[in-house]
């Protein structure tokens, strides 16, 4: 392939992969820093093109650069400051800082970012029913601090 086809073939796929990513990263760590990662874990695929091409799950193996190259290690989710927040996302907020990191961040990418089972297990190196109970124990442990009856 040549160097204008490989140019091509990386920015269809930023244009496809950046927002997934992007959002991911943001919404487990602020704003500022989530875009950091994701630029950053993209500049690292274009250096490794010809690895990044052939991965199964492109987006899930970046969220991991993404995590790794960031340089806070603690899970902060959005709103930084609570008050600048919309009252009912204060609350969000506040539950979803109840639940352990795995829950949080599975629950976030499954339902923040519209993620697949399959791709958070890829991402988090864990297996898909993992995934699944985290997902689960997520949602009961929110729907408890938010007060909220379960279906």
């Amino acid at each position: 392939m040549d160097v204008r086809a490989d140019e091509d073939e990386f920015v269809a796929f930023v244009g496809d992969v950046e927002p997934r990513l992007r959002r991911a990263l943001v919404a487990l760590r602020g704003a500022d820093r989530g875009r950091d990662a994701a630029a950053e874990a993209l500049a690292w695929a274009w250096e490794h093109w010809a690895e990044v091409r052939r991965m199964q799950n492109p987006a899930g193996y970046l969220y991991r650069v993404g995590q790794s190259r960031s340089r806070a290690r603690r899970i902060r989710l959005l709103p930084a400051r609570a008050e600048a927040a919309p009252p009912d996302s204060i609350d969000l907020v506040r539950a979803l800082r109840t639940l352990t990191e795995r829950q949080r961040t599975a629950v976030v990418l499954v339902h923040g970012c519209g993620w697949s089972y399959d791709d958070v297990a890829e991402a988090l190196e864990v297996s898909k029913s993992s995934v699944g109970t985290h997902v689960q124990r997520g949602l009961e442990r929110l729907r408890d601090e938010l007060g909220e009856e379960q279906a």
